[in-house]
C-alpha cells in the first residue's frame, strides 16, 4: 500500500492537473516497476484512466487503518489522500477506460461514463468521509473530508445508470464487485437484485462468466497484433468470449455476506469443476477458458455446446494472482477461519446505518432516516424587513441576531475549502474551486473558532437575469427543501438558510413568498416535513462540521459574511407601504430595417426611439458592425449600455429585452455545466441549435467556457434570444430530470431547439396570450418553465390538443414508445438492404455487426434517422409504421425482406388507402396535404399503414422471401 502510493506522490503533479481537467492524458498510471517504481508503458501505450482502481486503493486504504495498520506517516500523505479524494469525486462526469482497461467494448480507443467505476467511486468516498489517516493516534489534520454533494452526485448516478455498465455495455461483470464485494457500493435491493439477475442471464456459464458480451480478449479470432479493433469487428466474438473462473469465486462471497448458503454451495461445486492442481496437490485457479480455433464455427452456432480449453496463465508455471487471492477469501470465509467482519473491517457490507459510529466530530453517513425533518432559518437583510414579515407572523431573525453564528455566502465556503490539502512541497493545490450544493450548505460548520452557516447558491446576487424572477425563486426553494430531504444521508438533521432581500419585499409576486413561509410555518411543505425556528434552537439538532485543518493553516482568512442592511428609521409597516418594483409596459418594436442604415441613423434612432427591445437591438447592429467599444454616447460604450440596459430591463422584468441583451453580452447561466452532465449521466443527450441549422450534440460533460463556445456560435448567428432561451431549457431540463424522470421516458436526446419549438406550437394552439403574436421569448422564465412541463407531460392534457397536434409536439421531442429501439433492430435483422428514411439509409451492415440489441449506440442511430425528417408530425407516423412492421414480422418469423424497407412509400400508400376511403380533399392544415391522415386517431392510421404493408406484400413491391401464397395468415393475422 505504502510502494503504490509513493509511485502516485510522484505523479502529484498529474493529480493537479486531472482536478482542473479530467482528461486521460493527466490520469494516474495503474501499473509501475516493482522495484524502482517508474511507470510501465507511455502515456500512449495503455488506456491508465481508471477511476475504479484509485477508489479501490482509497476503500482499502480505510479498511486497513480501521485494522489497526499504520499506512500513512506523515502531513504530506494525508494532503495526498485528501487530493485523490478529489481525483474521483467526479467520477460521475468522467468517461473512463472502466476495469478492463478497453473503454468502450468496440475497442476503439474510446473512454466511457462506466457505472462500475462511479459506484466504486461512491463507496471510496462514503468509506474515507471522516477518516483518521493515523488511525486511533490521529489528531485533527490527519482527517480526510468529502463533498456531500460531490458523494451523492455518484449515488444518484450509479444507481439511475444500474443494471447497464455503460452506453456500449448493456451488462459488465465488473458490476458484481461493484454492488457486492469488495466496494458494496449499493443496499438498494431492488438495484442489487435487478443488476445481479441481469449479470446471470447475460454472463454466466459453464467454465466461468463472460467478461461482457462480444469482448473479443484472448479468443483465437482476435488479431493481437493491432491495438484496436476495426469497425464491426465485434461481431466476430460473439458466442465465443472467453469464460472467466474467478467470477464463480466472487459469487460465492457474495453469497456469504448476502446469507445466501444455496448460492455458497453452487458456486463452489462449479468453482471445483474449473480448479487445477499443482505439483503438490495445491488447487490453481484458471485465468480464463476459451474456444480452440477448430470448435469456433460449432459453438457460434450452438453456444455451449463445444469443450474449452485453459489459459496459459493459472497454471503450475505461471499463478493468476487476483484468482488465487479470491480463492484463498473464498475459502476463508466458507470454512468459517475468519469472520465477515475481519474481512470487511469498515462493515461496508453493512448499510449506513448499521455500520459502527465513529466520533460526532465529523459529519458521518447515517443512511436515510424515516423521520427526517429539514429545518430553516429565515434570515432577513434588514430590520425593516423583518418588522415588516412579523405583521404577516412570520418570524426571521437578522444577521445581528444570529450573531456570534456567521451567515456566509457560499463563495466564501468555497474560499475556505481551498485551503483543504493545499501541499507545496508537492504542488498540490488543494479542493479545486467548484460550487458548494444544497448539501454542503445546509451542515453547520465551525471555523477556526467560529460558528458559520452559508445560504444556498440560488441565493446569490447574478448577472443572469433569473434571479428577477420571484415565482422561479419559490419553485427553486420547494425544489431545493425536497432534494435535500430525499438525497440527506448524514447524521443530523439539514439545516438551510432561507435569505429574504427587500428586492423581494418590492416583487410584485413577494405575497407568494410569504404563502410559502406560512406553509412552512405549519410544518410542511408538499408531504415534506420542516421545522422553521430561531438558529439558536435549531444548532443542537443540525449536522455539524468541523473543519479543523483550519486550525493548521498558517492564513489570514479573509471571509466577508453576509451583512445586515441597515436604515435610518424603522420603514414600513405592511406590504402595502412598500414602494412595487414599476410596471412598464415595453412596446415590442422590430427595427430592422435600421440594420443596413448608416451608423448615424442608428445612433439617431438609439437616442429617439422608446422601448429597451428596440434599443437593444439597435446597440446589437453597432456592436456587430463598429465593436464593444465604440461609444454610443459621451463616455459610453456599447458594450457599457447593453450591461445598463440589461441590469433596467430585469429590475423591470422586461424578458424579452433582457435576454437580447444578455445573449448580445455573451452571459451564461449559473450551473449549466453541472445540470448538463445531470443530463447527460441521466442517459440522455443533448443538442444546442436552431432547427433547420447545424445542431451541437452534447456527449460528454463540458466546461462553462465550452459550452458557451458552442451557444454562441452555433446558435446565436441565426436567432439572438434563442443563445439565452436555449440555455434555460437546458437549466430547467436537468433540474427536472431529478425531481421527474419519468417525464423524459422514451426520450433519448433532448434537442434544446426543438423543445423550444413544441413549446411555441403549444402556445399558439392553445392560445394562451391574448396577443396572438405573443413570442416565448417574452414570457417570465417560470413562465417558460411552466410551458416545458406540460409539453413534456403532455399525455396528461389530452383535451386541449388535437390528434395532429399531439403527434407534432411528441414528433418535436422525438419520443418513442417502450422497446421501440428493439423493435427496429428486429425489423433491420430481416431487411438485408436496410431501412430508408426521408431519403436516407440506417444499413444492416456494418450496423448489427458493430452494435448489439440492447445497446444505447444502437437507439441513438436510429434517432438520428429519425431527425432526418423535417416534420414533427411525420415522425411520429413513421414510428408507428416500424411499430407494425416490427409486429407483423415477430407474428409471423418465416417473413424477411429481400431488400430494403421505403418508410416514406409506406405512409403515401396507406395515406392513399385512407384517403379513398374518406374522401378526403386536399390540404387542411397549412401546406400539409397528410393532414387529414396525421390527425386520424393512432387506432386508424395504425390499421391503415399495416394494411399498406401487407398490400404490398401480396402486389410483390415488397419482396419477401417466401411464396405469395404464403401471406393470407400474415394478413388476417394484421387486419384482425
Amino acid at each position: 500500500m505504502r510502494g503504490i502510493l509513493e509511485c502516485w506522490i510522484r505523479q502529484a503533479d498529474r493529480v493537479e492537473q486531472f482536478k482542473q481537467n479530467q482528461s486521460h492524458q493527466f490520469a494516474l498510471h495503474c501499473k509501475f516497476h516493482l522495484e524502482t517504481g517508474d511507470t510501465v508503458f507511455g502515456d500512449d501505450e495503455y488506456f491508465h484512466l481508471q477511476i475504479d482502481v484509485v477508489s479501490l486503493y482509497i476503500i482499502y486504504l480505510v479498511q486497513m487503518i480501521t485494522s489497526g495498520l499504520q499506512i500513512i506517516f506523515v502531513q504530506d500523505e494525508v494532503n495526498f489522500v485528501q487530493n485523490l479524494v478529489y481525483y474521483v469525486e467526479r467520477a460521475y462526469r468522467t468517461p473512463d477506460y472502466g476495469m478492463w482497461e478497453r473503454g468502450s467494448k468496440y475497442n476503439d480507443g474510446t473512454a466511457e461514463i462506466h457505472a462500475s467505476s462511479i459506484g466504486m467511486a461512491k463507496a471510496a468516498l462514503e468509506a474515507i468521509n471522516g477518516c483518521n489517516l493515523f488511525g486511533d493516534v490521529g489528531t485533527s489534520w490527519s482527517v480526510i473530508f468529502v463533498d456531500i454533494d460531490a458523494h451523492n452526485r455518484n449515488r444518484s448516478i450509479f444507481e439511475t445508470l444500474l443494471p447497464r455498465e455503460s452506453s456500449s455495455k448493456n451488462i459488465d461483470i465488473s458490476l458484481l464487485s461493484t454492488i457486492s464485494y469488495p466496494a458494496f457500493a449499493t443496499h438498494d435491493e431492488q438495484s442489487y437484485s435487478k443488476t445481479k439477475q441481469k449479470i446471470l442471464r447475460k454472463l454466466k456459464g459453464d467454465y466461468g462468466f463472460k467478461r461482457y458480451l462480444r469482448d473479443g480478449y484472448k479468443t483465437m479470432v482476435e488479431d493481437t497484433e493491432r491495438r484496436f479493433y476495426t469497425k464491426g469487428e465485434t461481431k466476430n466474438f460473439e458466442n465465443i468470449e472467453c469464460q472467466w473462473p474467478i467470477f464463480y469465486l466472487y459469487m460465492i462471497i457474495d453469497g456469504v455476506f448476502k446469507g445466501i448458503p444455496d448460492q455458497v454451495e453452487e458456486y463452489c461445486q462449479l468453482a471445483k469443476l474449473r480448479l487445477i492442481r499443482d505439483n503438490l496437490g495445491d488447487p490453481i485457479v484458471p485465468r480464463y477458458f476459451y474456444v480452440p480455433k477448430e470448435s469456433i464455427e460449432e459453438e457460434k452456432q450452438e453456444p455451449g455446446s463445444q469443450a474449452r480449453l485453459m489459459s496459459g496463465k493459472g497454471s503450475d508455471s505461471e499463478v493468476f494472482l487476483w484468482g488465487q487471492a479470491m480463492y484463498i477469501i473464498a475459502q476463508l470465509l466458507t470454512s468459517g477461519l475468519v469472520h465477515l467482519n475481519e474481512i470487511d473491517l469498515a462493515r461496508r457490507y453493512l448499510p449506513t446505518y448499521n455500520r459502527p459510529r465513529r466520533a460526532l466530530r465529523y459529519s458521518a453517513f447515517q443512511g436515510t432516516a424515516s423521520d427526517l425533518v429539514v429545518q430553516v432559518v429565515l434570515i432577513a437583510e434588514s430590520h425593516r424587513l423583518q418588522a415588516m414579515l412579523a405583521t404577516y407572523g412570520i418570524q426571521a431573525q437578522t444577521p445581528v441576531e444570529v450573531e456570534p453564528v456567521q451567515i456566509w455566502p457560499p463563495s466564501q465556503l468555497v474560499k475556505v475549502h481551498e485551503y483543504l490539502g493545499v501541499n507545496k512541497k508537492l504542488g498540490l493545490k488543494g479542493r479545486p474551486p467548484r460550487p458548494v450544493g444544497a448539501l454542503g450548505t445546509s451542515k453547520v460548520y465551525r471555523v477556526c473558532g467560529q460558528t458559520v452557516l452559508s445560504y444556498p447558491l440560488m441565493f446569490e446576487v447574478s448577472d443572469f437575469y433569473l434571479s428577477h424572477d420571484m415565482t422561479l425563486l419559490i419553485d427553486d426553494i420547494k425544489t431545493e427543501l425536497h432534494f435535500v430531504g430525499k438525497n440527506w444521508r448524514l447524521s443530523g438533521r439539514p439545516t438551510m438558510v432561507l435569505l429574504i432581500r427587500e428586492d423581494h419585499m418590492r416583487d410584485r409576486k413577494f405575497k407568494e413568498l410569504l404563502d410559502l413561509f406560512a406553509e412552512l410555518k405549519k410544518g410542511h411543505c408538499d408531504g415534506l416535513k420542516v421545522r422553521i425556528g430561531r438558529l439558536q434552537n435549531l444548532i443542537s439538532s443540525s449536522c455539524i462540521e468541523h473543519l479543523d485543518f483550519m486550525n493548521h493553516i498558517n492564513v489570514d482568512l479573509n471571509v466577508a459574511p453576509f451583512r445586515q442592511v441597515v436604515h435610518e428609521y424603522s420603514g414600513y409597516q405592511s406590504l402595502t407601504d412598500v414602494p412595487k418594483a414599476i410596471v412598464f409596459n415595453d412596446p415590442f418594436l422590430q427595427v430592422k430595417e435600421y440594420k443596413e442604415q448608416p451608423t448615424s441613423e442608428i445612433l439617431e434612432a438609439f437616442r429617439n426611439l422608446e422601448g429597451f427591445y428596440a434599443k437593444c437591438q439597435l446597440l446589437g447592429f453597432l456592436l456587430k458592425r463598429e465593436g464593444a467599444d465604440f461609444l454610443v454616447e459621451e463616455d459610453l460604450t456599447v458594450q457599457e449600455a447593453l450591461h445598463r440596459m440589461n441590469d433596467q430591463a430585469g429590475v423591470l422584468r422586461l424578458w424579452g429585452a433582457v435576454r437580447y441583451a444578455s445573449s448580445l453580452l455573451c452571459q451564461l447561466v449559473d450551473s449549466i455545466s453541472p445540470y448538463i452532465t445531470t443530463i447527460l449521466v441521466n442517459g440522455k443527450q443533448l443538442t444546442f441549435g436552431v432547427v433547420g441549422k447545424e445542431e451541437v450534440v452534447i456527449d460528454k460533460p463540458m466546461s462553462p467556457a465550452e459550452i458557451r463556445d458552442v451557444i454562441y456560435s452555433k446558435v446565436q448567428p441565426y436567432d439572438i434570444v434563442q443563445a439565452t432561451l436555449q440555455q434555460e431549457l437546458a437549466l430547467y431540463c436537468g433540474k427536472l430530470i431529478v425531481t421527474h424522470p419519468d417525464v423524459f421516458d422514451g426520450i433519448l436526446k433532448i434537442r434544446i431547439g426543438w423543445v423550444l419549438q413544441a413549446i411555441q406550437l403549444y402556445m399558439d394552439i392553445t392560445k394562451e396570450n391574448v396577443n396572438e403574436n405573443f413570442q416565448l421569448s417574452w414570457c417570465s422564465p417560470s413562465e417558460v418553465r411552466r410551458l416545458l412541463q406540460i409539453v413534456l407531460d403532455i399525455g396528461e392534457h389530452p383535451d386541449k390538443l388535437s390528434v395532429f397536434q399531439r403527434r407534432q409536439i411528441e414528433g418535436c421531442l422525438c419520443r418513442v414508445p417502450t422497446n421501440f429501439y428493439g423493435k427496429v433492430w428486429h425489423v433491420l435483422r430481416k431487411t438485408p438492404g436496410g431501412i430508408i428514411i426521408a431519403g436516407k439509409t440506417l444499413p444492416q451492415e456494418p450496423t448489427l455487426s458493430h452494435m448489439t440489441l440492447s445497446e444505447l449506440n444502437f437507439a441513438l442511430q436510429v434517432e438520428i434517422m429519425l431527425h432526418n425528417i423535417e416534420h414533427p408530425e411525420y415522425i411520429q407516423i413513421v414510428i408507428e409504421l416500424l411499430c407494425v412492421v416490427s409486429t407483423i414480422l415477430q407474428r409471423n418469423p418465416e417473413l424477411a425482406f429481400n431488400g430494403s424497407l421505403d418508410v416514406d412509400q409506406l405512409v403515401e400508400s396507406a395515406y392513399q388507402m385512407f384517403q379513398k376511403d374518406f374522401k378526403a380533399e386536399g390540404a387542411k392544415h397549412g401546406d400539409n396535404e397528410l393532414y387529414p391522415f396525421f390527425n386520424a386517431p393512432a387506432a386508424t392510421t395504425t390499421g391503415y399503414l399495416a394494411r399498406a404493408v401487407v398490400n404490398n406484400i401480396l402486389q410483390g413491391d415488397m419482396r419477401f422471401g417466401v411464396e405469395l401464397n404464403e401471406f393470407s395468415r400474415a394478413e388476417l393475422c394484421v387486419i384482425q
